[in-house]
């Protein structure tokens, strides 16, 4: 059986629960290592229990990322500037030593996370897509949706859209933190603490790379293998 984890939705056709890359968790103060990793990983506010199920990728293989769809309002500066965020982010999160490694692919290939840039300014949910996961979804910025198997966590495949709303200098850091949350650590922080220094802080658009905490909850989520 499959679970989706995203934004507030209910995938169809599947039994599922539904946990946000735009829930967040509001804390005060800089948060040791272990609260901040169990923060992002499995919704867990510091000193309590988890809130969402921890889920990650087998580690086999490289995951493969592809830019899958491109609609007509993002040809041009937005697309060259999609299309390099994804390059960049990629980039750093291989960088980042641990046992998982990402590579893009071409769009007619196979692909475990799939990117779309979809034509909605998230006035109203997306229809007429014929896309599992993205047919009802209301997206303003960008939004991650992750399936995992029930009882293992293990994640099956992934999936982000961008709407028109996000602007196009926020390309960067959205695409940074919508792919590392694609990899499992799905929740964000409200805490001032942290703007300018996490991609997952949730009133933070600047963040381009991951931030010392950052990496090593992708580290703990990831250990690097021997």
């Amino acid at each position: 059986m499959l679970r989706a984890l995203f934004l507030g939705l209910t995938v169809l056709a599947l039994p599922c629960t539904a946990a946000s890359a735009e829930d967040y968790i509001e804390t005060e103060g800089q948060l040791s290592d272990e609260d901040f990793y169990r923060l992002v990983a499995c919704a867990a506010p510091p000193g309590t229990a988890c809130r969402k199920a921890m889920v990650r990728w087998p580690v086999e293989r490289p995951l493969r990322v592809q830019l899958t769809q491109v609609d007509p309002a993002f040809l041009g500066g937005k697309q060259n500037r999609a299309r390099a965020a994804l390059v960049r982010a990629i980039k750093f999160i291989n960088r980042a030593d641990t046992a998982i490694t990402l590579r893009q692919v071409d769009p007619d290939a196979e692909a475990d996370i799939r990117i779309y840039l979809i034509d909605t300014d998230g006035d109203a949910p997306i229809k007429g897509t014929g896309i599992e996961g993205i047919d009802g979804a209301t997206v303003t910025g960008a939004r991650v949706i992750v399936w995992s198997r029930s009882g293992s966590g293990e994640i099956q495949r992934a999936k982000i859209i961008f709407g028109t709303r996000l602007h196009i200098r926020h390309y960067e850091s959205a695409m940074i933190e919508e792919l590392t949350q694609a990899l499992g650590l799905l929740t964000d922080i409200r805490n001032p603490d942290y703007l300018g220094q996490s991609i997952f802080s949730q009133d933070d658009n600047e963040s381009k790379d991951l931030g010392p905490q950052d990496l090593m909850a992708l580290r703990r989520h990831y250990p690097p293998q021997e």
